[in-house]
């Protein structure tokens, strides 16, 4: 997705949006890797080794990560809305998020079928039991780690379509001020946090249990509870990109959001559930958005310049967390009855990983059609060293 922003950015690339936005995905990979040191035993494999900081690390990553991410998109969304159009932005998302979600969906749930699979033949681990199930709940099955681009498609459409009656009736001049204002009241520092978290305190008071932060829809189908916290995200970045200078007000209070981020989530993680439900919903959406609003403005702030490396990994982070999932659980499988730390088992899973989705990036992603078709363009390969226009 682009990185460039018009109008008061003056169109340079904001290099620290799009290494946070490549954070989050790899985020998400230690955040699969770290499961199946959970107790429960709800995941596969599930490891001989639970671990507690495990768990609290699981807790914390939910918090924030796909309402940073949504808002990222929101962000951008606008960004390439007001340069090529609705039509052009439409396009764009439909290639690069609708078709992967409809392309990969079902290669995603056949290879965690086959994980299962493996699980069972090499520790004896029985089949989780909605295998069993008809075969209409799994095509309604949300599609494994993908539900993301789901959730994402359901923001656009909504967000585009209010946008098209609202331009009729009250003019694009009008609605773009109302966003800049929106984006100027979330920059306030303090106040902005407060209003930003709003859906997501709806979202939490709805579903029933502050723990984790938002719930990850369960089918493809719209959910109205987790989709009130990710469009408001969604919403968010929108507006900040209208918003006057909104970028270097967040990234002036980066300090004070991720110290307040620290505290809300102590506080939310050793309290537990003895505040009153209330009060940890509130705890747990504001600590959310703290942590989003610090993390922008800190990667806003340090890492501004262009390094290669950073936008290296940042354009390769979209296919690692398509393709991670089967071989980061793969290679779980195989580590689970280990008597190993569970440190170094984190450490094969991530080496592993990091081998085969780079590797396969490279080889097979980054300057070929699905290079295209997933980043926008071709980029060259740095292991076979060509030399091929982007195009």
């Amino acid at each position: 997705m682009d990185g460039h922003t018009p109008g008061a950015a003056g169109g340079r690339r904001v290099h620290g949006l799009d290494a946070l936005r490549g954070g989050a995905l790899l985020l998400g990979i230690v955040l699969h890797s770290l499961m199946p040191f959970l107790p429960g035993g709800f995941w596969v494999p599930d490891d001989v080794h639970d671990s507690t900081v495990a768990s609290v690390a699981v807790t914390v990553i939910h918090l924030f990560r796909m309402v940073l991410f949504v808002m990222l998109a929101g962000y951008f969304g606008r960004m390439v809305l007001r340069r090529r159009g609705t039509r052009a932005y439409l396009r764009d998302r439909g290639l690069r998020i609708l078709l992967p979600l409809v392309v990969l969906g079902p290669l995603v749930l056949a290879s965690l079928a086959g994980v299962f699979e493996l699980d069972r033949v090499v520790r004896g681990t029985p089949l989780p039991a909605e295998l069993g199930g008809p075969p209409w709940l799994l095509l309604l099955a949300a599609p494994g780690h993908l539900w993301f681009l789901d959730v994402l498609v359901q923001c656009i459409v909504l967000v585009v379509g209010v946008r098209a009656v609202l331009v009729r009736t009250a003019g694009p001049e009008r609605l773009d001020a109302w966003a800049a204002r929106a984006g100027d009241l979330l920059a306030v520092p303090g106040a902005g946090v407060v209003v930003a978290a709003l859906p997501y305190l709806v979202t939490v008071l709805l579903q029933g249990h502050a723990g984790g932060g938002i719930d990850q829809p369960t089918t493809v189908l719209p959910e109205p509870v987790p989709l009130v916290g990710y469009l408001g995200a969604f919403l968010v970045g929108w507006c900040l990109h209208a918003g006057t200078d909104a970028l270097r007000r967040i990234t002036g209070a980066w300090t004070v959001n991720l110290v307040a981020a620290v505290v809300l989530t102590a506080v939310g993680v050793f309290a537990g559930d003895a505040p009153p439900f209330v009060v940890q919903a509130v705890v747990v959406a504001v600590a959310g958005w703290t942590w989003t609003f610090g993390l922008v403005g800190a990667c806003v702030r340090f890492l501004h310049r262009d390094r290669a490396w950073v936008r290296y990994l940042a354009d390769a982070s979209y296919w690692m967390y398509l393709a991670h999932l089967p071989v980061v659980m793969v290679t779980g499988v195989f580590l689970a009855d280990l008597g190993w730390p569970v440190p170094v088992k984190l450490l094969v899973v991530w080496a592993v990983a990091a081998v085969t989705l780079l590797g396969s990036y490279d080889l097979l992603v980054r300057d070929t059609w699905i290079g295209r078709w997933l980043g926008g363009r071709r980029r060259p390969s740095v292991l076979r060293g060509t030399e091929r226009v982007a195009s």
